[in-house]
């Protein structure tokens, strides 16, 4: 269903990978595993058509869907429901049906007259479509998706990052594509909707590949993996499901890691020995083949694999500013007749930390966006405090200017710092060499995480306001921002699904939207963690 050829990958002059090949076949469930930046949402982008390799083919049969970090919707006025339905060209009929149906109720005779018989043709080429059972199991995938009804029936624009996502994931999981490649298709997921699409991935009969930090999803999914390797520009190729591939990475390191230093033992006894005879003449020839017999053993030794290098996290020391920074009165927020949220109070006080919980479509990103200035409250005001300054992590990035390279985001965002002094920040979040001048949105979903959040270490901030900030991101780089969280003195306001991170930051309140109650927190609230 899918062949590759000779693959070449680059990210500007870096090499991803080079003369790669494999096939993904119908029963191939493969997870795609890697540090963030190795390649792997680069390798989706053009198995799925919408990137161009360097060198090599990819030929599909079969119609594929794809899953991006980040996906674009053409027209944010569709509704969320006919977005789905467009999948399999049922939306046009269904938004036709509609309009019908309304003028069936017009009290111009003519017009309902002429509505009812539009109504008969397309209801009969809906059915031809698959028709209602179809629609059913659109809403029964969408509900497992924690989608409700009056969501389906909003413009896509009304919706949250996180809500518009989980409406592509939908798309893709109803469509009939032999092929899915799902890239972190867990991030906005609460744990039943998690569990339910484990179920959902494991029972597809076609080909998958998916990228995720999400352990048990691999573990309960995928029966091959491949793992990018950065440092060597390659693919390892394990037929095996997640956790034998784990023991078996861990057999090859500890094997490798014996084979060169038994090799370096045996080398360094013929060097010794070779240098004992290079003294005399008669036996320099013999010590010459030992030198080259020594060199022989060691080349080709691919020996321990260098470690993958982690973003070295650390939050800004926050700037001076007053007893409490930030103030929120009175908030509100409704799209239409469809209100999110009322009456949202919220005193943040210097080095207060405070949660915001609530189910999926509650407000919490909305409420943070307000905080952030970013969207205006129906009613109510926010009141910045003497010194403040906010960092704000936006969970779909928008923080990032996506025309402008790597280097101008962070001179935008640090403008009180000098060059040098930038290039420092980029490098501890790994952005080195030419990296620092590709656009921010030719990368990843998990370096776009990385330089969001460098260009809050560069803003100085002293209330941090962070949307989800462990999406995305690998093993690796997700216990450094855990550990800059627990060191970090300024305030910060979390949304997060995420029960680790909610740990790392130990709240000292919660507050629990849509009634926009506030609380102490304790531990009882880090179950509702995961189902928010």
């Amino acid at each position: 269903m899918i062949t590759v050829s000779d693959l070449e990958l680059r990210a500007g002059a870096r090499l991803l990978m080079d003369e790669v090949n494999f096939r993904v076949d119908r029963g191939d469930k493969i997870g795609l595993v890697g540090r963030n930046g190795a390649g792997k949402t680069t390798l989706t982008k053009v198995l799925a058509g919408e990137a161009l390799p360097a060198a090599g083919t990819v030929t599909r049969s079969g119609e594929i869907g794809y899953l991006p970090q980040d996906p674009r919707t053409p027209d944010m006025e569709q509704l969320a429901r006919d977005r789905i339905l467009s999948v399999r060209g049922m939306d046009g009929v269904a938004a036709k049906m509609r309009a019908a149906q309304e003028n069936m109720a017009s009290d111009d005779p003519a017009v309902a007259a002429k509505a009812m018989r539009q109504y008969d043709g397309l209801e009969a080429k809906f059915l031809a479509q698959g028709g209602y059972a179809a629609e059913s199991e659109a809403a029964a995938i969408c509900s497992n998706l924690a989608l409700p009804e009056r969501l389906l029936e909003q413009p896509l624009r009304t919706l949250s990052g996180g809500q518009r996502r989980r409406v592509e994931l939908a798309r893709i999981l109803y469509s009939d594509a032999e092929t899915m490649l799902l890239d972190e298709p867990t991030n906005h997921l609460d744990a039943d909707s998690i569990t339910w699409l484990r179920d959902f991935l494991k029972g597809h009969e076609g080909g998958l590949i998916v990228i995720s930090h999400d352990v048990d999803l691999l573990e309960a999914t995928v029966n091959r993996v491949f793992h990018l390797d950065a440092n060597r520009a390659t693919i390892d190729m394990y037929n095996l499901g997640f956790k034998k591939y784990l023991q078996q990475r861990e057999t090859d390191e500890k094997a490798r890691r014996r084979e060169m230093q038994n090799a370096q033992k045996k080398a360094s006894a013929l060097m010794a020995q070779a240098e004992k005879m290079r003294a005399k003449a008669t036996k320099a020839v013999a010590a010459q083949n030992m030198i080259k017999r020594a060199e022989r053993m060691l080349t080709g030794l691919e020996g321990e694999r260098q470690q993958d290098r982690v973003a070295a996290l650390r939050f800004p020391k926050p700037a001076p500013c007053g007893k409490t920074p930030l103030t929120a009165e009175g908030l509100s927020k409704s799209y239409g007749s469809l209100e999110i949220f009322t009456g949202v109070d919220l005193a943040i006080d210097r080095g207060s930390r405070v949660v915001i919980l609530g189910l999926n479509g509650a407000g919490k990103t909305t409420l943070l966006r307000m905080l952030a200035g970013v969207d205006k409250p129906d009613t109510g005001e926010v009141i910045a405090g003497h010194g403040l300054r906010i960092g704000y992590y936006a969970q779909e990035h928008e923080t990032l200017d996506h025309e402008r390279s790597v280097l101008e985001n962070m001179r935008s965002a640090g403008g009180h710092l000098n060059d040098a002094e930038v290039r420092t920040i980029l490098g501890s979040f790994l952005f080195q060499g030419d990296d620092v001048d590709k656009p921010a949105g030719v990368l990843s979903g998990g370096e776009k995480t990385r330089l969001a959040l460098a260009t809050i270490v560069a803003s100085s901030a002293n209330v941090l306001l962070l949307d989800e900030p462990t999406n995305n991101l690998d093993p690796a780089s997700r216990a450094e921002i855990l550990g800059a969280l627990e060191s970090y003195e300024g305030a910060v306001v979390m949304v997060s699904h995420d029960e680790g991170a909610v740990e790392a930051l130990n709240p000292e309140r919660v507050v629990v939207l849509p009634d926009g109650i506030e609380d102490h927190f304790n531990p009882e609230y880090l179950e509702l963690v995961t189902l928010a």
